[in-house]
């Protein structure tokens, strides 16, 4: 198999041991300090280390947005060309034995529980391809007795012959569960630490697999070793510091970077968004802020892949492919069934870009960009040599 063949050395050296260096309150500080100088010295550099990352996500980079915008937007069309790559979640379950206050499925939200059955998930596959999706996302709740990896690997297994590719966002796995599901053929794994701030992540984090911080950590690691093609990272913003949280996330993909360079990597920005039962958000980013965080992430690193979900407006989505987002959601549904099966069934949380595939598809092609549906590679090259 090829996931085996792609399989590294198995590494001694975990992120935790790397995390627990940090100081969260010293790295705060230390980005809010943060001068205009330190600014105009990341912008111009070639290539940027951490420190040029924590000015350029600094509020002293606010009034650098125009030229980062420009530098993001230039890097992006060198490295993907003019591209933009859709994908589809496809929720196959709303049960969690997790209690986390940010999330609509959480335990103790009183709802009632679905998960999808083997007819079911390709009648909402049918719904998809119909549209023209050929990356989805599955994703279920933390419940490893009824979604754990035997149901996982029926899905996968189901799914395989009609897309081009899976991906994965579930409850962390041991590296052997992960290895079975790369031999199914499981190309990404997207796992979000939610927040870095070791001492409040059990303040969102009540009960369940999920309240163990460490185990969240290691994921990534795991997931390296077992040689899956693609990681994506992110954290929830809204819980904490959104600029420290992105710190920490990227020292964490530099880490990674490091120790599995065969993988790719991703990174996601979701806004904690209104759902039955959430919490208010602790820290709220304006749009502004996150165009920031968004060109920052593209000046620190060119290689990686920016995604942005349907959790964001249509003018906001609009906008941001020229400037540095990679990949994006159409047509989301974020709850099991919710393309055709169920589609009342509870969401884990409201989209806030209702717009139909087409629609996104056409704002795309309008903005002088191309949809990309399958082959990622095959299109890039001949976007960048045109």
């Amino acid at each position: 198999m090829i996931a085996s063949f792609l399989v590294p050395v198995k590494t001694y050296c975990m992120f935790i041991q790397e995390f627990e260096k940090q100081n969260w309150d010293e790295i705060q500080s230390s980005i809010y300090a943060k001068k205009a100088v330190d600014v105009e010295l990341a912008l111009g550099k070639s290539k940027r280390d951490l420190e040029d990352f924590k000015a350029l996500i600094s509020p002293a980079a606010a009034p650098y947005l125009e030229p980062m915008a420009q530098m993001s937007h230039r890097l992006t069309q060198k490295r993907f060309g003019k591209t933009v790559q859709l994908y589809a979640p496809m929720y196959l379950s709303n049960e969690c034995q997790n209690i986390c206050n940010y999330c609509g499925f959480s335990l103790d939200n009183k709802l009632r529980r679905k998960t999808l059955s083997p007819i079911e998930i390709m009648q909402e596959a049918e719904y998809l391809k119909k549209q023209g999706f050929e990356h989805v996302l599955l994703v279920t709740g933390e419940a490893s007795k009824t979604v754990g990896v035997e149901y996982l690997q029926k899905a996968i297994r189901l799914l395989r012959p009609h897309f081009a590719n899976i991906s994965i966002e579930v409850q962390p796995l041991e590296q052997e569960e992960y290895k079975i599901l790369a031999d199914e053929g499981l190309y990404a794994v997207l796992v979000y630490q939610e927040t870095y701030h070791k001492e409040n992540y059990k303040l969102y984090h009540l009960k369940g697999r999920k309240s163990n911080f460490d185990y969240r950590l290691d994921t990534p690691d795991r997931l390296g070793n077992a040689g899956i093609h693609k990681i994506g990272l992110g954290v929830l913003i809204g819980l904490e510091d959104w600029r420290t949280d992105n710190f920490f996330t990227a020292l964490h993909v530099g880490y990674l970077e490091r120790h599995f360079w065969q993988t790719r990597y991703s990174i996601s920005f979701p806004r904690l968004r209104p759902a039955t039962g959430l919490i208010e958000p602790k820290v709220v980013i304006s749009d502004k802020e996150l165009v920031q965080l968004i060109c920052a992430w593209r000046l620190l690193n060119e290689e990686i892949e920016l995604s942005i979900s349907t959790r964001e407006n249509e003018v906001f989505r609009n906008h941001i492919i020229k400037i540095g987002a990679t990949a994006m959601s159409a047509g989301s549904k974020t709850n099991p069934g919710g393309y055709s099966v169920e589609p009342e069934s509870l969401e884990q949380f409201e989209i806030d870009d209702s717009r139909t595939v087409g629609a996104v598809k056409q704002m795309i092609e309008n903005s002088g960009y191309k949809a990309i549906w399958k082959d990622w590679e095959q299109f890039r090259t001949e976007a960048i040599v045109r």
